[in-house]
Formats: C-alpha cells, sequence, structure tokens
C-alpha cells in the first residue's frame, strides 16, 4: 500500500482544495491530510483564517477523499509524521516548489499544479474590503497603519489627526488626510477611535450614527452611563462596537488564560499587574498634559483585563491610591489599585512618572505564573512550583504586538455580526467603572 500525506489550512474550503486533494489521492491507495493548527497558521503568517480548526477539519471530512486526517501543529511536524505513520509520498501545491526537497531524504516529494484562479485569499477578497478610518494620535496610529497591511479584506481609507509625523505616515501610504472627523466619516466603513479618552464618547456616538463599525482603543468611555448607552445603541443598529486591548489578542497571553483558569496552578488567589512608561513625560521640558494620556487611561485598562478575565468584575472592595502632578487635567503620574475578592485579592501598579519591573505575577494554591517584563507583549511565560523541576516555559511567537491579530478579530466580527470574546462587554464595563471611579475621586486616596 502506497502512504500520500499532503498538508493545508483548508479555510473556505473550495475547488480548488478538491481537485488538490483528488490529484493527491491518485498518488496512492491511502491519503493522510494534515490540517494546520490556528497557533502554526500565525507563525507561517496566515492570521486571516476565517473558520476554527475543528469547522476546517470538518470541511475536509466531508469530501471523503482523506483516509486520515491529523492535526499538524509544529514545525518540523512533517518529518516526524512521515516517519510515524510510513508514508511513501509527501505532496503540496506547486507554489511551495524546492521548499519541501529536504523531505526527499524520507519519502518521495511531488509539487502538484494549483487550480488556476481559485484561493481562500481571493475569495476573502471578493467579499470586499472594509475601509478603516483612525482618529486620534499617538504612536498606535501609526502602528495600526503598519499592521494593517498584514490583514487581508482590509484597508486604511483616511485618518483624521493632527500630529505632523502621523500625516507623513498617511502621506507616504497615500492614505487620505481629514481635517475633520465628519469627512473622515464619509470616506470610511468603520472607524477605529485612538483619540484622547474624553473624546472617546463622542467620537463613537457619531460614528455609529454614521452607521460606521467601530474599534476603539480602551477605555471606551470615563462614564459607565455613557459606555452601556453606546453598546445599546450599537446593537440596536445592528453595528460592530468593539473595544481593544491589544495584549488580549497576543497567542501567548491566551494559552496563560487557559492554563490559569484550567487548573494549572490551583485556584487563583493573588494577581499583580504593573505597567509602567516614561516616554510622552520624555518628549518635553513641559508636557501639554491636556493631550497626553495619563496614566489611569493609558496603562489601566491594560493592567486590569488579567484581574477582571481570571478574578471576575465582582469584587467586594477597591482601593486607589494616585498621585496628581496635574490636578486640572487629572493626569496621575502613579496610581495603585487594590481589589478585595471574596477568596482573593488583586493588585495593579501603572505609571507616566515612575519607572518600575513591568511584570505579572499570577498566584495560585499549586503554584504560580511569572510573567517577565514588558508582560503586556507577552510571547513568553513560566509556571512555577515549589519543586523547580515541575517548572515549565512556554514561548509563542508574537507578531505585531498583537495588533494585527485585534483588526483580523475586528473584520471578522464585522462579516459576521457577533463581537469578539477577547476583552467582552463585561469587562469593558468594568474597566469603565474604574476610570469613572478614579474621576470622580471614589475610595481615591492622594499623595503627594
Amino acid at each position: 500500500m502506497i502512504k500520500v500525506i499532503t498538508y493545508g489550512t483548508y479555510d473556505l474550503l473550495h475547488y480548488g482544495h478538491i481537485r488538490l486533494l483528488e490529484r493527491a489521492k491518485a498518488l496512492g491507495d491511502y491519503l493522510i491530510v494534515g490540517v494546520t493548527a490556528d497557533d502554526f497558521d500565525k507563525t507561517r503568517g496566515k492570521i486571516n483564517v476565517q473558520q476554527t480548526l475543528m469547522e476546517r477539519v470538518e470541511a475536509v471530512k466531508a469530501t471523503g477523499i482523506a483516509d486520515e486526517i491529523i492535526i499538524e501543529e509544529y514545525e518540523g511536524q512533517k518529518i516526524d509524521d512521515i516517519k510515524r505513520y510510513g508514508v511513501d509520498i509527501f505532496t503540496v501545491g506547486s507554489d511551495w516548489v524546492g521548499t519541501f526537497d529536504y523531505l526527499n531524504e524520507y519519502c518521495k516529494v511531488v509539487y502538484l499544479d494549483r487550480t488556476q484562479g481559485v484561493s481562500s485569499t481571493e475569495i476573502r477578497s471578493e467579499k470586499g474590503n472594509i475601509r478603516l478610518g483612525i482618529v486620534g494620535e499617538g504612536p498606535l496610529v501609526t502602528k495600526h497603519i503598519d499592521e494593517s497591511c498584514f490583514v487581508n479584506g482590509l484597508e486604511i481609507s483616511a485618518i483624521c489627526s493632527l500630529s505632523d509625523n502621523i500625516k507623513d505616515v498617511a502621506k507616504r501610504k497615500n492614505i487620505v488626510i481629514c481635517s475633520n472627523y465628519n469627512d473622515l466619516l464619509k470616506k470610511c466603513d468603520a472607524v477605529y477611535v485612538v483619540s484622547h479618552p474624553e473624546k472617546h464618547y463622542e467620537h463613537i456616538k457619531q460614528a455609529l450614527e454614521n452607521n460606521k463599525h467601530v474599534l476603539c482603543e480602551s477605555p471606551m468611555s470615563l462614564s459607565n452611563a455613557d459606555c452601556t448607552e453606546l453598546f445599546k445603541y450599537a446593537k440596536d443598529k445592528q453595528l460592530i462596537l468593539m473595544e481593544t486591548v491589544k495584549t488580549a489578542f497576543a497567542t501567548a497571553y491566551n494559552r496563560l488564560m487557559l492554563l490559569v483558569k484550567s487548573g494549572k496552578i490551583g485556584e487563583v488567589t493573588s494577581i499583580e499587574a504593573t505597567c509602567t512608561s516614561m516616554r510622552d513625560l520624555n518628549k518635553s521640558i513641559s508636557p501639554d498634559y491636556s493631550k497626553i494620556w495619563n496614566s489611569i487611561c493609558a496603562w489601566g485598562p491594560t493592567a486590569l483585563l488579567p484581574v477582571f478575565q481570571i478574578l471576575g468584575t465582582e469584587y467586594c472592595q477597591k482601593k486607589t491610591v494616585t498621585r496628581l502632578i496635574d490636578e486640572k487635567h487629572q493626569f496621575d503620574a502613579f496610581t495603585k489599585v487594590d481589589f478585595i475578592y471574596n477568596e482573593s485579592v488583586a493588585s495593579i501598579k501603572v505609571g507616566k512618572g515612575v519607572k518600575s519591573e513591568g511584570n505579572l505575577v499570577i498566584s495560585g494554591t499549586k503554584g504560580y505564573v511569572y510573567v517577565p517584563a514588558p508582560w503586556w507583549k507577552t510571547d513568553y511565560f513560566e509556571i512555577r512550583y515549589e519543586n523547580p523541576v515541575e517548572n515549565k516555559r512556554y514561548f509563542y511567537q508574537l507578531d505585531g504586538e498583537g495588533i494585527r491579530y485585534e483588526l483580523v478579530s475586528f473584520c471578522k466580527a464585522i462579516k459576521t455580526g457577533k463581537p469578539d470574546s477577547y476583552v467582552g462587554e463585561k469587562i469593558t464595563q468594568a474597566i469603565t467603572t474604574v476610570m469613572e471611579d478614579f474621576y470622580s475621586h471614589k475610595d481615591v486616596t492622594f499623595i503627594k
């Protein structure tokens, strides 16, 4: 019996896939099909996969062509599979010619001509590009412009910004520069809001009124009532409204969450998250605090993310200690927020006027998770136990700080009509409550 093996993503399974599988089967007597896992696809740059792994496996299974279906999860697995299954022929599409010649040492390699004019990328593109407009300032604007090129079906159509640096980037990318927000809304299908937090409500509401989907940098609002109103308005108009914290979209961070929630370190008793930076304050001797995000808005949502995702949003008590360096604009150089839950505690420290070790520690009854600085760019973490021999390290590639995955998720939400679950409305509301309490000085102690 001649065994043949082939691999693919098989997203949005189409005629080209089926023809390739049929021709692969014709090479031998038994066909093994490897379907690539989501994480492995990401390491290969395939971030626009529309279907889940199980949906893709079921689609291949439904063709009736494969005798056996396996999952491809890691680099170098092809050699392992060829040896494990006693494969005689490895085959793949001709667009990979030469790439897998090294496998000739283990079996025969055959490159098959692909069906011309048919691809999953083209199918996704045919559904129409989403034109994204960006309003706001800061480095996140340029990062989103750069990362958008990795997302099929998305184009940055216009920006509305006061920054000359951002305008220069837009010009180089042939992106329309709008002098006012109304003009921007006429040139896009969706808006990414990264303006000052005090303007978020206004910009989101105006976008929704103009039937635009919205992706907003956290915090979505500084008022819980405003936040509730915006979500209801978006639902009534059947529009996507998403808050984004880029850390939430990092593969390593998601795996960390799954391991913690599965009980890998036992019951979580404490979470400590620290996020600090000095970049904005170093730009000039006398910073304009009216234009710079303060510590609680810039870093608070990121630090709060693991707290609310693991321990939930129903805390019993919250206490905030802060040091303001500009009372008029409520600019905090440093803020510490402590939470007490029924069976656990949490603490976040954020600052734009202090510098500290930016790590994340999640303590449990069996062990703890340690994520080194800068933990918000998670690509590596450790689970540590009383017996060091049991310690385990986890590595995951992080491309684009999670921004490209965030944009993919937003596009998918628009096309399916279902908001993502990376942050979620409940956590958005909890973050907004912390912001509102800070600005209203509820349970806040001020230090000099």
